[in-house]
């Protein structure tokens, strides 16, 4: 990065602001860090931009700077290309991605290609990617989450600091603390040009529609509710990330050399089940379960094991439907015992958790408009309703009939 800021009009009120606010919460950007900021040439990067330029100096940091285009729009190119150039005028090293023709057809996908380039440069520069998200954001998330139905997850929308992957850099969001109406302010203060988004005002995405026409009557009917609501998404994210350490603790206790201790976890609430059971299936590497799967999963009596499915432990054969430890889990598809694919809704779900290199999950799962009963397995100690899906954690997918036939 030069030494030259793209601004010229020494510090202002938003840069003491943002100072202090750094100085009293020193993780959200660590003195002395490497750090990728996003730049897409929007009022909200640029404001981060320049803020962030004129502090390095005195947090140490090393500025790093990248650009997305996803190639939605026409002039997509020319931003990058006008972007490119004005960067280069004020010594400001700008790196460019651009997706390929039809990668990016949805909103979901452009933000999935956005972050899966956003991790792997900042992995390769050794740095944390910096975005310019707003309050203002956060509050249309959060609203969007609560329309959607979301879980707590959910709503712990736009933390200002999360892992962009297991053991990859970190994705900070510094400008939390301001208003959209504030980053343009901040353009304006310090002449930054602004490169406008077309996709920003389509209809078509139910982000915009929140924006224009939802966030509009709630602030005039409750004057400062964007910033309301974006407080209340980080006390979520907070309770979120305590629940967390709590649930961890308590896995511990129960945890057995098979799995998880039935009688203890039937010993506590629904809700507490449901916490635990989606950390135990997240440290499994589970994909994470809709918010249906989960409540009917910790709804099941953890205190007994019902009459129709056994748990399988290697080795147990039928007296395995003794043991203490069985867990539940669920699956997208079903595989009935000819290899056919159906609809099917959870009914009955059950893990086995061998050996480490070989974690197996056996999941029953009955037909909603049929029954159907089948014999005990001899060796396998397991009978239910409808169609048998075996998924292997490492290896694949497997039918329960194949399962049996390998033992």
């Amino acid at each position: 990065m030069g030494e030259t800021h793209p601004t010229s009009l020494g510090w202002t009120s938003w840069h003491d602001r943002l100072h202090r606010r750094l100085l009293m919460q020193p993780q959200l950007l660590p003195q002395g860090s490497s750090l990728l900021l996003a730049v897409s040439g929007g009022q909200d990067s640029m404001a981060l931009l320049a803020l962030l330029q004129d502090l390095a100096p005195l947090h140490g940091w090393d500025l790093n700077l990248w650009h997305g285009d996803h190639g939605w729009h026409d002039n997509s190119s020319r931003i990058a290309a006008e972007l490119s150039s004005w960067c280069q005028k004020w010594q400001l090293s700008l790196q460019v991605d651009q997706a390929a023709p039809g990668e990016v057809p949805s909103e979901a996908k452009a933000r999935q290609w956005r972050y899966e380039r956003l991790e792997q440069r900042g992995r390769q520069a050794g740095a944390d990617v910096v975005t310019g998200h707003t309050a203002s954001d956060r509050a249309e998330t959060m609203l969007l989450q609560l329309a959607r139905g979301s879980d707590l997850a959910g709503l712990a929308a736009l933390p200002s600091v999360r892992p962009l992957s297991p053991e990859g850099p970190r994705l900070r969001r510094p400008l939390l603390h301001l208003q959209r109406r504030d980053t343009l302010q901040i353009c304006r203060d310090l002449a930054l040009p602004i490169w406008e988004d077309p996709s920003n005002q389509s209809p078509e995405f139910a982000r915009n529609r929140i924006r224009q026409e939802v966030l509009p009557v709630l602030e005039e009917l409750h004057p400062g509710c964007s910033q309301r609501i974006s407080d209340l998404a980080e006390r979520v994210s907070q309770v979120r990330d305590s629940q967390t350490e709590l649930s961890r603790m308590a896995l511990k206790l129960l945890q057995t050399a098979a799995g998880l201790d039935r009688r203890g976890l039937g010993a506590l609430s629904s809700a507490s089940r449901r916490l635990l059971l989606a950390q135990w299936l997240q440290q499994q590497g589970v994909p994470a379960l809709p918010a249906s799967q989960l409540d009917e999963l910790s709804r099941r009596d953890w205190k007994v094991v019902p009459p129709a499915v056994r748990p399988i432990l290697p080795g147990a054969g039928n007296s395995a439907g003794k043991g203490r430890s069985w867990c539940c889990s669920s699956a997208q598809q079903s595989i009935n015992r000819r290899g056919h694919q159906t609809r099917s809704t959870p009914a009955a779900l059950q893990t086995d958790l061998g050996q480490a290199t070989g974690r197996q999950m056996l999941l029953a799962f009955r037909h909603p408009h049929k029954t159907h009963r089948h014999a005990d397995h001899q060796a396998g100690g397991w009978s239910t309703g409808g169609h048998l899906l075996q998924q292997h954690l490492k290896g694949g997918w497997r039918t329960a009939d194949q399962h049996h036939r390998s033992r």
